[in-house]
Parts: structure tokens; C-alpha cells; sequence
């Protein structure tokens, strides 16, 4: 791995420095994101050696099993190395696989912090994002509750999830808002706007859902640039983020070792000019 490549950083908050390529924990847990992984220490080494490649930014929410993800965090890394990053995210119930009901009520909100504290074994959650806004909870409640689990000492930073460029100036009247978590990929720009704002503003951007493979043409012009460096479709995704803007934070996630260690390596991958603008084009 390109040391120098891989030593770009983005500080979040103005005091957390993390590696850019993280890992997201959404997928150690069972099918539609429910119940305990097929292969439990499978899981719990992808973990291990996620932090022995450089990661120190594992990005997680309470709902992810529910709770499996978090459990199995502090199970393979309690305790935690100085300089790790466990991110948790808290808004969301789960009825059932691939069922995610919004609720972002501070009723809600104080129980799915308090598990996380818990089930993660410490007294505050450094980064702390809120899964999704709630149409049926005054956005000022649950703005007001995060501020004031902040001024408790619960939380350290506070982010957003799959909020707009309003979302997020209707928030930074509650809290500093330090990182933004949105589906965008190489195909799919939908929250170019946000993106922009968030590079203004110093504010982290984390995609979720790095490659939408929607979309077939997409899909073959990423297919040619891969292989002409001998990389996968994925790397390239994620290389291009990477160079794409500095304020891009990956959490790629897996439930294999082997695909965790080729995921890092789009840390290696150089696009030059003329693969960017083509994807650009995208």
C-alpha cells in the first residue's frame, strides 16, 4: 500500500484526524441487515484487520442488526486504540429485514443512545449522526436533544444523514454540524449541492452506497478503467472519490477478510486525468 497515498486524513470537528478510507459495519450482520452474521468471526476479524490496514474510522448505527454491528464492534476492539473513530448513528427502528420505520423523537433518541453507550462500552460517543430526519418530530426536538446530549457529555460531534444544503443550515442553529452521511457514488450525483456545501463549510462527506451499479453504461465506462489498471469496478468507484474531493470519507463494507484487503487497495489507485474526466462524464 502507497504509504503516501494512504496517509491522507480529513479532521472532523477540528480534532478527530482519521484516514480517509474507513469501514462501514453495516454488513457483519445477518441478511437484510438483520439478526447475527452467518459466519460470526469472520466478522470479528474483517475488524481486526480493518484497523490493523490503517482503518481508525468504523462507521456503525444501533440499527444495524439491530444492535448486532455495535456488539460485535466491542467485541473484536474494546479497548478501543487511541485514535479510533467508532461512529454510531441513531433514528431508526427495525420491524423486520431490510425495514427501517424513521423515528427521530428525543423518546427514541435517548434509548438508542443510551444502547449505544452501552453495547459499545463507553461513557461518549466521539461522532454521533443522526440517521434520518423525522416528518412526524419538529426537526427543532430532535435537533434540541442532540444539543443537549452533547452539553451532558454523550456526545462529542454530531452529524447528519441523507439531509439537504436546508437540512443541514436548519441544524448548524442547534450544533456544529461535523460530518454528513448521503447515498452518492460516481453514478449517482444526486447530492452534488450538498457536497459542495459540505467542502465549504469543512464539514466531513461520507457516501453510503459507493457504487449504485444502476446503472449499465456507468458501469462499463467504470469496467474499461479498471481494467486497464487491473482493478476491480469497486476500486475505481472508490479511487475516484477519493480524488474526487478531500472532505470524501469511504466506509466500503464488508463480511470477508479478502474483500475488506482488496476494497483498501483503491487506496493505491491513481486515476490519472483522462480516467477522471471520464468518469466525470458519468
Amino acid at each position: 500500500m502507497s504509504e503516501a497515498k494512504f496517509k491522507e486524513t480529513f479532521t472532523i470537528g477540528g480534532d478527530l484526524t482519521i484516514n480517509r478510507l474507513g469501514y462501514g459495519a453495516m454488513r457483519i450482520t445477518g441478511k437484510g441487515i438483520w439478526g447475527p452474521p452467518a459466519d460470526h468471526d469472520e466478522s470479528v476479524r474483517v475488524l481486526k484487520r480493518a484497523v490493523e490496514l490503517g482503518v481508525n474510522f468504523i462507521d456503525t448505527a444501533d440499527s444495524y442488526g439491530p444492535y448486532v454491528s455495535e456488539e460485535l464492534i466491542a467485541e473484536a476492539l474494546h479497548p478501543y486504540a487511541d485514535g479510533l473513530l467508532i461512529a454510531t448513528k441513531g433514528g431508526l427502528l427495525r420491524t423486520g429485514p431490510d425495514q427501517w420505520p424513521v423515528d427521530a423523537s428525543p423518546e427514541h433518541l435517548k434509548e438508542a443512545l443510551e444502547g449505544s453507550l452501552k453495547r459499545l462500552k463507553v461513557d461518549r460517543i466521539d461522532l454521533y449522526q443522526l440517521h434520518r430526519i423525522d416528518e412526524k418530530v419538529p426537526a427543532e426536538k430532535t435537533f434540541e436533544f442532540l444539543k443537549q446530549a452533547q452539553q451532558d457529555g454523550k456526545i462529542k460531534h454530531i452529524g447528519l444523514s441523507e439531509v439537504s444544503v436546508d437540512d443541514i443550515k436548519k441544524a448548524q442553529q442547534y450544533f456544529e454540524v461535523v460530518s454528513v452521511q448521503n447515498m452518492y457514488s460516481v453514478d449517482n450525483r444526486k447530492w452534488e449541492a450538498v457536497l459542495d456545501y459540505c467542502k465549504e463549510q469543512n464539514i466531513a462527506f461520507i457516501p453510503w452506497f459507493p457504487l449504485n451499479a444502476g446503472n449499465v453504461k456507468a458501469v462499463e465506462v467504470i469496467q474499461k478503467i479498471a481494467d486497464k489498471h487491473g482493478a476491480t469496478v469497486h476500486q475505481v468507484a472508490l479511487a475516484w472519490l477519493l480524488q474526487h474531493a478531500d472532505n470524501i470519507l469511504l466506509i466500503p463494507g464488508t463480511s470477508s477478510v479478502d474483500h475488506l484487503e482488496e476494497n483498501m487497495k483503491a487506496a493505491d489507485l491513481e486515476l490519472s486525468a483522462d480516467d477522471v474526466a471520464e468518469l466525470d462524464k458519468i
